[in-house]
Parts: structure tokens; sequence; C-alpha cells
């Protein structure tokens, strides 16, 4: 269990020491470092290897020639420059590589490796997204030791999208009400969770997303935690609230299932590298229990 939040993946915390960002390091005159191939949120890993080492080291891979684009820099681990590509669509998996989705909790790597794997993918997509001004669609260029993206034409500068979500434990008393998706594994239950929308404050969007979907009012709303999520580029904003009234109602559009859960008998939760659970293992524990 983690004790504290900034050590959760994807979080740059997590691997201070180890992982030196793009923009505070320049990019090496020539493409050689490890190779985070991309594709479709999946990601290709050397077969029979530990640790970093399931990521490929040198030049680009043969395998790989002619079938990648969007190549990007995203910073140095281990004073190792870190290069990530989106693998074109159809490409089959080369001998000696598998390709593993990229699900924290169901794909087995370190929390460094996770961690680069979350930054190589956002790496990909922002490269992919930001090849032309959103203003007047002129080709951009990368600004010089920043992430942003300046357009040649009308100098309108952007930079990565930031999507900000709250996600929300539910309390009363020894009691935590729990939601599940379609598509998660089955038997597995996690936290009402939501985007904010514009002109929202992180609070009002909590209580609207629980009254989206589970119908419920709540008050005592406390930040507790955060956590980025590369998943293309979220932050993950986590709060406890107290549950104050009405009837649950599941929004089926939006969820499978939603239930009250004894914090004595909890279902399977969501893996030890979400904030979900981070919030579960340190503010769902019965009155008076030990750690989790």
């Amino acid at each position: 269990m983690y004790s504290s939040a900034s050590q959760l993946p994807f979080n740059g915390e997590s691997f201070e020491g180890r992982f030196v960002p793009a923009a505070a390091t320049a990019a090496p005159p020539d493409p050689e470092g490890r190779w985070f191939f991309i594709q479709d949120q999946s990601i290709f890993l050397l077969e029979d290897r530990d640790g970093i080492g399931r990521i490929p080291l040198g030049g680009i891979p043969a395998a790989f020639e002619g079938q990648v684009e969007s190549i990007v820099h995203f910073g140095s681990y281990l004073d190792t420059p870190c290069w990530a590509a989106s693998v074109r669509a159809g490409f089959a998996v080369p001998a000696g590589y598998v390709c593993e989705r990229l699900a924290p909790g169901q794909i087995q790597l370190s929390d460094d490796l996770l961690s680069l794997c979350g930054l190589a993918q956002q790496a990909t997509f922002w490269e992919a997204t930001s090849r032309h001004c959103p203003r007047c669609g002129e080709a951009t260029v990368t600004i010089k030791g920043e992430r942003g993206k300046r357009c040649l034409r009308c100098k309108n500068d952007h930079y990565p999208h930031l999507h900000p979500a709250v996600i929300v434990l539910i309390k009363d008393g020894e009691r935590v009400l729990l939601t599940r998706k379609s598509f998660w594994a089955k038997g597995r239950y996690g936290l009402v969770a939501g985007f904010v929308d514009i002109g929202e404050s992180l609070e009002a969007a909590v209580q609207r997303e629980i009254r989206e979907e589970v119908g419920v009012e709540v008050t005592d709303i406390r930040y507790v935690a955060s956590q980025y999520w590369p998943f293309p580029s979220q932050l993950m904003i986590g709060f406890v609230a107290t549950y104050d009234g009405g009837e649950l109602r599941v929004d089926q559009t939006e969820l499978e299932d939603a239930r009250w859960f004894s914090l004595r008998e909890l279902p399977d939760l969501p893996g030890k590298h979400s904030i979900a659970r981070f919030i579960l293992d340190h503010y769902a524990r019965p009155e008076g229990a030990g750690g989790a």
C-alpha cells in the first residue's frame, strides 16, 4: 500500500531522481535510448526480459523501421534518453516481442516502468494531435525547452490539454457506496468519478456526478489526494464525502451497478496503482481498524 498519493504511478514525485522530463533536458541529436512503442493504448515489450530491460535499448529496432510515426523524446530515465513512437495500425507483433494493453492493474510492470509507459502514451497522443494550430490550422513547431507547440503563421502557443476529473468515496457510517462499469473485471467495484464541467468548482462537480450516477446527496466533501492519469491526459482529484440522504438510483447509461457495501465485506477493488484504491485503502477502514 502506498503511504502517500505522491508515490502513486504517473505522479512525477513517484520516480523523482530517476526520471527527468523532456522539458528539463535537451533532446539528444540522435534518436538512441529506450524505445516505447505505442499502438492503440498498448505497448510493445521484449519477451523474456525483466524490468526496464523489457524496453528496447539503442537505435530504433529494425523490426519497427518504417512502421512508426509521432516520434518524440519525452525525457530520460536513469540518464538514458526515452523515446516514444506511435506504431501504425495493423502492424503485427514482431518476433521476440509481446504487445500488452496499458491497463493499470492488469499489465504486470514495476511502478517506474508503468509510469514510463503511461507518459510515453501521453507523449505520442500529444504529438499526434498538436501538429496543426487549433486557431488557424497551420503547421506547428515545438517550443524549445517546453512541451508546447507554436503556430508558424499566427504565432499562437498551445500546450498539452489536461482534463480534471473528480473521484469520490461516499461513506455512511460503517458502509460505503461503490459503483461498477460493465467493462471492468468481473465483480470489481470502484468509486463515482467524472469530468469537471466548464465553470464548475471541484466540490460542485462531486455533488453533480454523485446525483447523476447514483441519485444521492452528500455533505462534508473533503479533498484527500490526486493522481495524474495519462490515458490520455487526466488529473484525478480525489475526495471523501458523507452520505446526506436520498434513494439509491443507478444511472444505467453510465454504470452497470451501484450498491452499499459493509466496510468489513468489500468486493474486488481497483488495482493498487490507482487513486481509487489509494482512497479506499486509506479512508474506507472501519472505525478502530488497523492499516490495510
